[in-house]
C-alpha cells in the first residue's frame, strides 16, 4: 500500500467528510479525512488507483485538490 496526504480546500462539516471518504471508498481506497488540517490521508495501491483518479474523485466531489 502507498500514503499520500493532500490538501482539500472546502471541507467544512461532516457531510463534506461523509462525500469525500464515500466516493474515495468506491476507488478501492482508505481515505481519512482532517478538517482540522484541510488534508486527506490515503491508503492506496498503486496498481490499481492512480493519484490523478484520486484527485478527481475528490474533485468530482466538489472540492479543490491544491
Amino acid at each position: 500500500m502507498t500514503n499520500i496526504t493532500l490538501n482539500v480546500q472546502g471541507m467544512s462539516c461532516g457531510h463534506c467528510v461523509n462525500s469525500v471518504e464515500g466516493a474515495l471508498k468506491k476507488l478501492g481506497t482508505d481515505a481519512k479525512v482532517d478538517l482540522g488540517s484541510n488534508s486527506v490521508t490515503v491508503d492506496y495501491d498503486e496498481t490499481k488507483v492512480t493519484v490523478s483518479a484520486i484527485k478527481e474523485a475528490i474533485e468530482d466531489q466538489g472540492y479543490d485538490v491544491v
